[in-house]
């Protein structure tokens, strides 16, 4: 194979990485999207296996090839055999966390590329012979490459625990981990990284690479534990941006076009989709890419009242009364809707009520659940029409003129209080605005607070009704009511 082919190769599956960007940035065209990016990467394997053997050819080393190509199908099979059994079975409610550990495994792999990089560096052809210095900008893009996946791993893993829930260390709570002199403390961890990155790219000091490596793992913690569980879909966004950078500098070290094509795509669009998200949520660009948002403390004055206050709670008899009778409703799914698979049940209720002249559309805010597109996903997964589903700056006009808005399972993106309450921590964050619609009604398990740690005062207006329990029985209840 001509290195000519190969370039072509690589720039094929530069096209199709592009278009499979182009199709995920709409839910019809996902699934196409999908595609490309699949055979993209198949493509993209299969150039730089062939790119290997005719280096080696060159080289005279075939045989380090065959046995490094051992190597090389046995990582593709285990990795490919685990992801394949990680993505049948995760549940729709940890894709977050799934996210999470993925992003946290680039991230890996490009600290340890730049670490045989730097131990090895005839072995990846950054110089002729063991022995030789590298080249001064290989060790700058070893620098950079290193140190952005060392802080995606560790920031993963923090987010990974963060959505996870599951863990009891402080470390993996939502709510914000602060203490005295937080910032100053990442700033100078980064200037230190700096100092020791420009340093190492001058002397090639191996202490002050692996110097640096270490600082790196330590600042990539420090940077997400001030963030608090309103902001995951934010972090996810973030370290996906973080993790195709490392990529990037990994491929220039490499010099992989491939490699530098696809980081830099990841890289990009991540970014893209964390400024979409910061608008969406009120929040600064420079300070999410910095890890200094997210960390207000919440407190009852902030938050709404902590105390018990009536509510008025109704059955589900009494919810598909209101639905039966209304011209227009607008449904608006959230984490608990997932947490309860309950969205088979809900488009079975909203086809019931469509087919008795009910309007029905579904309202999706940004940064619903714990990673954007998690609604969308979720409502595709149950093959909801499209057309029935709205973003939030599309739809939020209608509020106004709704009859019902039905919220299931979702919290902080209709909370009142980012519009009203200066003093809470979501203030400006822009929201789905169901208080305006003429009833509402609200499932949830119970009257426990969402992830931002926020009371709600929707829960607490006079047109709202509260309908307590399992949003999947909850909803099969309404749907035998109307029977």
């Amino acid at each position: 194979m001509s290195m000519n082919l190969i370039t072509l190769l690589y720039l094929l599956a530069s096209v199709c990485f592009i278009q499979a960007l182009k199709g995920l940035s709409n839910p019809k065209s996902a699934r196409r999207g999908n595609v490309f990016g699949m055979s993209g990467m198949l493509i993209a394997v299969l150039t730089t296996v062939f790119l290997l053997q005719k280096l080696a050819a060159q080289l005279d080393e075939i045989d380090s090839l065959v046995s490094g190509l051992g190597w090389v199908l046995a990582g593709l099979l285990l990795g490919g055999s685990l992801g394949t059994l990680m993505a049948k079975r995760v549940e729709m409610t940890k894709m977050p966390e799934l996210v999470a550990f993925m992003h946290s495994m680039i991230g890996l792999a490009a600290v340890f590329i730049a670490v045989a990089a730097v131990l090895e560096p005839q072995s990846l052809g950054l110089v002729a012979s063991a022995g030789e210095p590298i080249p001064f900008g290989n060790r700058l893009e070893l620098f950079l490459g290193a140190g952005i996946g060392a802080i995606t791993f560790s920031g993963s893993v923090i987010a990974f625990g963060k959505l996870s829930g599951k863990y009891k260390l402080r470390l993996f709570q939502g709510k914000p981990v602060q203490f005295g002199g937080q910032h100053l403390l990442n700033l100078l961890l980064g200037l230190t990284l700096m100092g020791l990155g420009l340093y190492f790219a001058a002397s090639g000091d191996m202490r002050a690479f692996f110097a640096l490596l270490a600082l790196s793992f330590v600042l990539g913690v420090l940077i997400i534990i001030p963030i608090g569980g309103a902001d995951m879909p934010v972090v996810v966004s973030m370290l996906n941006s973080y993790s195709g950078w490392a990529a990037a500098g990994i491929g220039f070290s490499l010099n992989n076009s491939m490699l530098i094509v696809a980081g830099s795509l990841v890289g990009a669009s991540g970014a893209i989709l964390s400024y979409i998200m910061c608008r969406a949520m009120n929040r600064s660009f420079f300070n999410v890419i910095l890890g200094g948002f997210g960390g207000a403390s919440v407190s009852a004055e902030q938050g709404g009242s902590s105390e018990q206050r009536p509510v008025k709670s109704g059955s589900a008899e009494d919810a598909s009364f209101l639905l039966s009778n209304a011209e227009t409703l607008i449904i608006i799914p959230g984490y608990g809707l997932a947490v309860a698979r309950a969205q088979h049940a809900l488009v079975e209720l909203s086809e019931r009520l469509s087919q008795m002249g009910v309007n029905v559309k579904y309202a999706i805010h940004p940064v619903a659940g714990r990673m954007p597109g998690h609604m969308n996903v979720l409502l595709a997964e149950a093959e909801v029409s499209y057309d029935q589903v709205f973003e939030m700056e599309d739809i939020n006009a209608e509020f106004g003129t709704a009859d019902v808005a039905l919220v299931l399972g979702a919290n902080d993106v209709v909370n009142p209080a980012a519009k009203n309450n200066p003093g809470s921590p979501i203030a400006g964050m822009p929201i789905l605005e169901a208080f305006k619609a003429k009833n509402i009604i609200v499932n949830k398990r119970s009257m426990a607070s969402g992830y931002a740690g926020l009371d709600n005062e929707l829960f607490y207006m006079d047109k709202t009704m509260m309908v307590f329990g399992d949003a999947k029985k909850v909803i099969e209840d309404m749907l035998k009511a109307l029977d």
